[in-house]
């Protein structure tokens, strides 16, 4: 998931928790809306962590020398 699902999480989140007012019999729909507000913060607060940690990567060249005056060694 990333920073954009989190946001459509968040959207659906609020619709259903504050301008839909219905219930039915097996659910309500604000709860469900809370749920959703909840799962887009968590979804936002992880893709930021895991770009974060991607972001400090290094990376290193190993660069092999030989001498010209040095005899290759023998086997």
């Amino acid at each position: 998931m990333g920073i954009g699902t989190g946001i459509f999480l968040i959207v659906v989140g609020a619709i259903l928790a504050f301008a839909v007012r219905d219930n039915w019999e097996v659910m309500d729909l604000t709860v469900v809306g809370y749920i959703c507000l909840g799962a887009g913060a968590l979804a936002i607060i992880l893709a930021l962590v895991l770009n974060a940690q991607r972001a400090n990567t290094s990376h290193r060249a190993v660069v092999e020398r030989r001498d010209e005056g040095t005899p290759p060694p023998a086997i």
